[in-house]
């Protein structure tokens, strides 16, 4: 039981009623109507609420700490909430992409070797790892608005020991605990934003996220290209992630913990304060979403006592319909990581002087990289609803493409044929960074969608532990294959090569959920991977895509 769990539960309304489940396993509003005396309802939840501000317990005062701001326009503070929630993306961005340019400095200053700087660099999606298991346990016990606020002090620590390192060691700590609040950021977003806000705004905001992503990429290699010719400017170019983690930190304090986790916590009178900050509750639908969502929370709190964890853990890999969603979500996340973008990100400045820049010079065109990347994200956010999740996955088409371009261009003497080694390079750069943009929205899309709501939680949970692990191999083993494969048989050969694979495979096996029910997303993983494809390739020569 979680230290936030009281006796709130048993204060609560204890009215028995029948309570339909319709098509899309949602409680039916209709019913809820009918069986619901409104009045009677919220005035017992107005006395709860009451009792929550007179008598807080020392947890409650926890949860509380917070400006308690309040908007006649409950917009305002939704907006408010998706802002700050979606701006933890700036950090995780930013951390990813700073460490391009500030490995020059780093070399230099601490006298690091090439496989120093790898873990260096690889650390930080290995502690991403450890985060995303710490993740699921942290958003359960402290809610989660508090696990983003515990990511912000892994940040912050991780950010101060690497801007005052003295040896590559206190880098390598600082990297990890960087890499721990990664993780913890990256699960615990997207559930607060969509257990807080209206249905109508929730994919506007929680694309935010994904867009902020990019935008703190391209900040880090912004902040690196200010700071490169400061004497000892790596130190704030690491450092810099100290600024954002702390006004994170601090905005958070503005913004309410998720009703949701409330409710499921038992304290329905906080969950109410928070509701009618979020809400107009002069409105009969935002009352009963609160009473569906209250419902729903005893439904599941009468699911665990006939069924342990343990039980529905077991579910993800012995019930056919999951293991096939599962098998085909961490595919998706190895297709995009395997294709080496994380490398690409970490040894940006290095790809650039080998084709010719100057050390200065190849910090500042690194921004060309993580401008294409922004840019990438904004079609998909836009368009990949009204096209569907086949067709958008087959951007992989496009940065096969700019991988193939990226290793032409190392095949050019860059001594004599200097500018064509440049511009091919280049435009393949930005083909590829485009085109990831676009691909990598459907990293936790797909996943979010195939999953069933019983197994979703710690099958996410397995998508992000791959996604940094992936990531953590690929930039650990970076320096060793480029010096193996040549810098034209690494990016042309091996992650062009996977992205290759990645189109067979997609074209193949990748289902279309896009406006599914989840009855429809259970009668696609219910069929064998090979039906799947035979239906498939015949809707391809239909001219269905």
């Amino acid at each position: 039981m979680s230290m936030f769990e009281d006796g709130a539960a048993k204060n609560s309304s204890s009215s028995e009623v029948e309570v339909k489940i319709d098509s899309n396993g949602k409680v039916d509003q209709e019913a809820l109507r009918h069986n619901f005396n409104f009045d009677k309802e919220f005035e017992e939840l107005e006395i709860l609420a009451a009792q929550a501000n007179e008598k807080p317990t020392f947890v409650d005062r926890m949860l509380n700490a917070e400006a308690h701001l309040n908007f006649k326009n409950k917009n305002h503070m939704v907006w408010l909430l998706g802002a700050f929630a979606a701006a933890a993306g700036l950090l995780s961005g930013l951390d990813q992409s700073i460490i391009s340019g500030a490995s020059i400095g780093m070399r230099e200053s601490l006298d690091i070797t090439d496989d120093q700087m790898s873990l260096i660099s690889a650390l930080m999606p290995l502690g991403a790892v450890a985060g995303s298991i710490m993740m699921t346990p942290l958003n359960e016990w402290s809610g989660r608005r508090s696990a983003l606020i515990i990511s912000c002090i892994w940040y912050t620590i991780g950010a101060g020991l690497c801007a005052g390192a003295r040896s590559h060691h206190l880098l390598y700590a600082g990297r990890f605990l960087l890499g721990i609040g990664v993780g913890i950021e990256g699960g615990c977003v997207g559930i607060y934003i969509s257990e807080s806000v209206p249905a109508n705004v929730r994919g506007n905001i929680v694309s935010m996220y994904q867009f902020n992503i990019a935008l703190g990429e391209v900040l880090g290699f912004a902040v690196a290209a200010i700071f490169f010719e400061v004497k000892g400017g790596w130190r704030f170019m690491v450092g810099s992630s100290l600024v954002f983690s702390t006004a994170l930190f601090l905005g958070l304090f503005l913004l309410p913990e998720s009703p949701r986790w409330l409710v499921h916590k038992g304290r329905y009178g906080m969950a109410y304060n928070v509701w009618k900050r979020l809400r107009d509750i002069t409105d009969e639908g935002a009352k009963l979403e609160f009473l569906e969502m209250r419902q729903a929370a005893l439904q599941e709190v009468e699911r665990t006592r006939e069924e342990s964890r343990l039980q529905s853990a077991v579910e993800l890999f012995t019930i056919p319909r999951n293991r096939r969603a599962l098998t085909y979500a961490v595919i998706m996340v190895t297709l995009g990581q395997m294709t080496g973008v994380n490398a690409v990100m970490y040894y940006m400045s290095t790809l650039m002087q080998a084709i010719g820049f100057g050390p200065k010079d190849s910090v500042f065109m690194s921004l060309v990289g993580g401008g294409s990347l922004l840019l990438g994200t904004i079609p998909a956010i836009l368009f990949m609803d009204r096209f569907g999740r086949r067709v958008w996955g087959y951007n992989i088409v496009g940065f096969f493409i700019g991988l193939v371009l990226v290793g032409v261009g190392y095949r050019f003497n860059i001594d004599t044929q200097k500018a064509a080694s440049e511009g091919v390079y280049l435009t393949g750069l930005i083909l590829y960074f485009l085109f990831f943009g676009s691909y990598s929205t459907l990293t936790w899309v797909i996943p979010s969608e195939s999953f069933d709501l019983k197994t979703r939680s710690l099958g996410m949970t397995i998508c992000s532990v791959f996604l940094y692990l992936w990531a953590f191999i690929v930039t650990f083993n970076f320096t060793r294959m480029k010096n193996a494969f040549t810098y034209t048989g690494l990016t042309l050969g091996f992650y062009g090569g996977i992205a290759f694979i990645g189109f067979i495979y997609q074209v193949c096996f990748m289902p279309e959920t896009k406006d599914k029910t989840l009855e429809e997303i259970d009668d696609i993983f219910n069929q064998s991977a090979f039906t799947l494809a035979r239906k498939n390739l015949a809707n391809l020569k239909r001219g269905i895509m």
